[in-house]
């Protein structure tokens, strides 16, 4: 059997996720904009998945808007929000789906100030605030990378802003289920988030908009999801997220026991038997099912490929650019070497990993290590 270790990409669907799916797509078919019994049912399912997602974040269910996932969540704040002219802060570590976006923005005229990370990957609030101007539109720092499982201080800079009266946003998709998100206590405007990465199907996540900050239509149709998001709900979809944000409610505390005893299980698996390694990261300051390492004169790519020749599945980097040959922007920005980002393979627990499973990780890699590296010396 294959052993899974990269939950940062994408999780197995949930038993339950799937069953509760299953019959939706069996037996309950109804448009939730039809006003007959088969379209109010559909609307309940809709609904009732709304708070559930609502409970998980602690904020009010019609803040909620379903989207494609949280690529899509993050392509319809930055273009609903910014217009050419406005000034946005943002961090160097920041998902490509967020990155991109300011990018293209950029291109035609908004005003992006990105903050680098220390060596651990974690912004500092202080400056980030401080990059805070008069014209500031918007603040979006990520709650916990996809990479390195680093943990930003969110709540902190939402107080600042806040007090500034500027906007702000996290890309929280990495953290809701395995890190505390109380949005009842850390007031942020927006938030996104995607069901793949908590237990949930992929196709399906949302957009947490607090207020009524006017954001135009993203995709133009019925005018369902309070307007912004045109085009019939997957129900389906929908239901599966709001199952997987129930077990994540219940789970939340021992899977953040669970989940860190197996991080740092591995860990001192692999310092046993392999020499040359660094942690990327704060074990401190970062989620717990998350380790991104180094392997000191080893390329990613290969150790990764060699891994899944022996039934392990890691990744080098985020799955989003994987056979990319090109280092870690994240690592890079951490203050990495491009070789040393390069050396870099990122494992991730989550349900289903058991002890057994990281001990045979860590008794493939202390063979590995040392094969590849006697193979590439000169």
């Amino acid at each position: 059997m294959r052993i899974y270790l990269d939950h940062n990409a994408t999780t197995p669907v949930r038993p339950s996720v799937a069953e509760a799916m299953s019959g939706i797509l069996r037996a309950e078919f109804g448009n939730p904009s039809s006003v007959y019994e088969e379209g109010a049912l559909a609307r309940a399912r809709v609904e009732a998945a709304r708070s559930e997602l609502a409970r998980l974040l602690a904020i009010e269910p019609r803040s909620i808007r379903w989207t494609g996932g949280a690529t899509e969540a993050n392509n319809t704040l930055l273009f609903g929000l910014l217009s050419p002219g406005d000034h946005i802060v943002t961090t160097e570590i920041e998902h490509p789906s967020v990155a991109a976006p300011l990018a293209l923005l950029e291109s035609r005229g908004v005003e992006v100030t990105r903050i680098a990370p220390d060596e651990t990957g974690c912004v500092a609030a202080e400056t980030v605030l401080g990059a805070v101007r008069s014209d500031t539109r918007l603040v979006s720092v990520i709650w916990a990378n996809n990479e390195t499982g680093s943990l930003q201080p969110v709540a902190e800079i939402v107080d600042g802003c806040r007090a500034r009266g500027v906007m702000t946003h996290s890309d929280a998709t990495q953290a809701v289920g395995k890190a505390v998100i109380d949005l009842a206590s850390v007031p942020l405007d927006f938030l996104s988030t995607s069901a793949h990465k908590l237990g949930g199907p992929k196709g399906v996540g949302a957009l947490i908009v607090r207020g009524d900050p006017k954001l135009p239509a993203y995709l133009h149709g019925g005018g369902q999801e309070y307007g912004l998001r045109g085009g019939t709900e997957n129900v389906a979809g929908i239901v599966g997220f709001g199952e997987a944000c129930v077990l994540a409610r219940e789970e939340l505390a021992d899977r953040l026991v669970r989940y860190g005893a197996l991080r740092d299980r591995l860990w001192a698996g692999l310092q046993k038997r392999i020499d040359g390694l660094r942690w990327n990261g704060d074990r401190d300051r970062q989620l717990s099912n998350t380790l991104n390492v180094e392997f000191e004169g080893l390329a990613g790519e290969v150790l990764v490929q060699a891994l899944d020749l022996e039934g392990i599945a890691v990744s080098a980097g985020a799955a989003c650019h994987s056979g990319s040959i090109e280092p870690s922007k994240i690592l890079v920005a951490m203050g990495r070497t491009p070789e040393q980002a390069r050396a870099s393979i990122r494992l991730s627990v989550g349900w289903g990993v058991d002890e057994d499973q990281v001990d045979r990780v860590a008794e493939v890699l202390g063979t590995l290590v040392p094969r590849i590296r006697a193979a590439e010396a000169p």
